[in-house]
């Protein structure tokens, strides 16, 4: 019987510790890999609901997605609506005072018309109309549409380069000075002269500005064909007012 030989070599695995000489620890470099680690909190357990399963099955799952929110979507109101008050304000000022010298550029009324600002205004002038007749709100509403578009019509038959929509928004603008002497007729209604001539300063004050931004320097001298509509259909509007 043969004597055992020498025990074999012991190997080191990756998880035990190895002693080397203070000479060979120069040669070696190394770093230590993070560990790979996965986190489960449980995503993938929840299961649904019986009635997403059925809209999903019936291939109404996009009933159930959720949109990110845009930023168009948060807009102010009156910017939604295209209202600006400040440029309302400004064509508002430029319609009460017409006269050049005050320095107003009045031809923004014409040049940038929006709907808001004279549907306000008519608006308005059919509310102090309400005294005793509110069988005239629709009616006034409905003479500022037609009455525009005749002005339109007669306008570009004359030769005149005009939109509608800035006729209509002219028109509607320049019933302010109506509105303006609309409580003074409530004061000086008992003396007829004094009535009489403050319903004339207004007729010709509206007819004014409607005219100086609608009637350009293309109709040359067929001015007079346009400004006297003008003039009658604020003297109609007056006349829902007043009744006369």
């Amino acid at each position: 019987m043969q004597p055992p030989g020498p025990p074999p070599a012991y190997t080191p695995t990756n998880g035990d510790f190895t002693f080397v000489s203070s000479a060979d620890a120069e040669d070696l470099s190394g770093s230590i890999a993070p560990p790979d680690v996965k986190l489960n909190l449980g995503g993938d357990f929840i299961k649904e609901s019986t009635a997403t399963t059925f809209l999903r099955q019936r291939g109404y799952g996009w009933l159930l997605e959720v949109e990110d929110d845009d930023p168009e979507d948060n807009k102010p109101l009156l910017e939604e609506l295209d209202i600006d008050l400040k440029d309302i304000y400004y064509k508002i000022r430029c319609v009460l005072m017409p006269m050049p010298s005050l320095g107003f550029n009045r031809q923004v009324v014409r040049d940038n018309p929006d709907f808001w600002g004279p549907l306000a205004v008519v608006l308005f002038f059919s509310m102090i109309s309400l005294y005793g007749q509110f069988r005239v709100v629709s009616w006034i509403i409905t003479i500022w549409i037609f009455g525009s578009l005749t002005i339109f019509l007669l306008a570009r038959v004359l030769g005149g380069e005009v939109a509608y929509g800035q006729v209509l928004g002219v028109i509607g603008y320049s019933l302010l000075p109506l509105i303006v002497i609309a409580p003074i007729l409530l004061v000086v209604g008992s003396f007829e002269v004094v009535s009489t001539l403050i319903k004339l300063f207004g007729v010709f004050w509206a007819a004014y500005s409607a005219a100086s931004l609608l009637v350009g320097e293309e109709f040359k001298t067929k001015k007079p064909l346009l400004i006297y509509p003008i003039f009658l259909l604020y003297i109609y509007f007056l006349s829902l007012y007043t009744g006369v």
